[in-house]
């Protein structure tokens, strides 16, 4: 459905922007009027990572007057495989400064505001209520959630956008005049069930894909042209160069936007979310070790047996000397129990920990009463123990 324009056209463009946005100008649909919406525009991206390096570098290039930031994470070099708007000389930068001084460098005149902050309960609302349309470039469910449900309670639209390995979706949420991210998916997967771009990985140009997918429904948005993904999921497989749409309708049941709603303010979302589900927490408790004690274990005269709980691809990349290679879920559909000695104390670990709280769950519940896992993972044991291995 087509929705009028969000923002009313700017007085004028000047002879500088004229120059600059004459492509634009001259496609009928946008036009002078469309352009002087965009430069009154305000819009917030959350996050300058994988999705909003191209979001907020392609907003710029179009001229969109105003751009936040909100992103208080800083560049590492694992992120410039994706994050294109980070160069090398930006390690170690605050992300959302990097990504400032990238689009000063790409249009001079967009006026750049700066969120240093992680987003949470306390600013949100604050933060949100400066701009006319946000941007999700989140990567987790908590914030995914809490942006949702902020949009809606202040009335916002945002455009959303998702990614894994290779495949990746977009749509645009505005609870006025269509679903939202809740009607979607209204529970979030449980804990560990989706890994996180970290542990799955993500195909780095995937990101430019959705991005730019984000930032035409943002257009669409602004100049009030074409028919924006409200209502309509867009999904897109890079292995098969194949996109495809479903119908996403408002539910009526909605626990925020339906006609009885349930929520009405912001919530606990980590609660909500649960990084770790409780069974995990509850393996874990009294249950963990540090990698230090695990390189004291490793080296007794009885070394326990050392399960690696990542995926093959990690483990080609960086082990632990002695670890044996388990997936997860050869543990936790127990076509791995069989193998595993009953002589000798096992211990866990994956990439960070949360892996691993998971597969301790289960190896308890299947009598393996005495094993543990290692804190903080193999992270932890290139950090504590040897500096000399690669990080991912």
């Amino acid at each position: 459905m087509s929705l009028p324009p969000l923002v009313e056209p700017a007085a004028e463009l000047t002879v500088d922007e004229v120059r600059r946005y004459s492509r634009h100008l001259i496609i009928p649909d946008v036009a002078m009027d469309g352009q002087k919406r965009l430069k009154n525009a305000k819009v917030l991206c959350v996050g300058a990572g994988g999705l909003g390096s191209p979001a907020l570098m392609y907003l710029a290039a179009a001229g969109v007057g105003t751009l936040g930031i909100v992103e208080f994470d800083t560049v590492d070099e694992s992120n410039l495989q994706r994050q294109i708007i980070h160069g090398q000389s930006d390690i170690g930068r605050p992300k959302a400064e990097s990504a400032a001084n990238s689009i000063r460098e790409i249009n001079p005149l967009v006026n750049v505001v700066i969120h240093n902050v992680a987003l949470d309960n306390d600013n949100v609302f604050e933060i949100f209520g400066q701009y006319d349309l946000i941007v999700d470039g989140t990567d987790n469910f908590a914030t995914r959630y809490l942006v949702n449900d902020a949009a809606v309670l202040l009335g916002k639209p945002y455009v959303w956008g998702s990614i894994y390995r290779f495949d990746g979706q977009a749509s645009v949420f505005w609870a006025e005049h269509g679903p939202c991210y809740r009607c979607l998916y209204p529970e979030p997967p449980p804990p560990g069930m989706v890994p996180s771009c970290a542990e799955g990985g993500v195909l780095g140009v995937l990101c430019a894909s959705i991005g730019s997918i984000q930032v035409t429904e943002t257009i669409k948005l602004l100049t009030g042209i074409g028919e924006p993904l409200v209502g309509r999921l867009m999904v897109y497989d890079a292995l098969e160069m194949s996109y495809r749409q479903v119908k996403v309708r408002k539910d009526p049941n909605c626990a925020l936007c339906g006609e009885n709603p349930t929520v009405t303010g912001l919530i606990d979302y980590d609660d909500f979310c649960g990084a770790v589900s409780a069974e995990a927490q509850e393996a874990a408790h009294g249950s963990t070790i540090t990698a230090l004690e695990l390189r004291d274990m490793l080296a007794s005269e009885k070394p326990p047996y050392l399960v690696d709980v990542r995926e093959p691809a990690e483990y080609e990349i960086v082990s632990i000397p002695g670890s044996v290679l388990i997936p997860k879920g050869e543990i936790l559909n127990g076509s791995a129990l069989a193998g595993l000695p009953q002589d000798r104390q096992i211990v866990l670990h994956c990439k960070s920990g949360v892996r691993s709280a998971e597969a301790l769950a289960a190896l308890k519940a299947a009598g393996f009463k005495d094993s543990v896992h290692v804190q903080g993972g193999v992270l932890a044991w290139i950090n504590t123990v040897d500096p000399s291995l690669p990080t991912y």
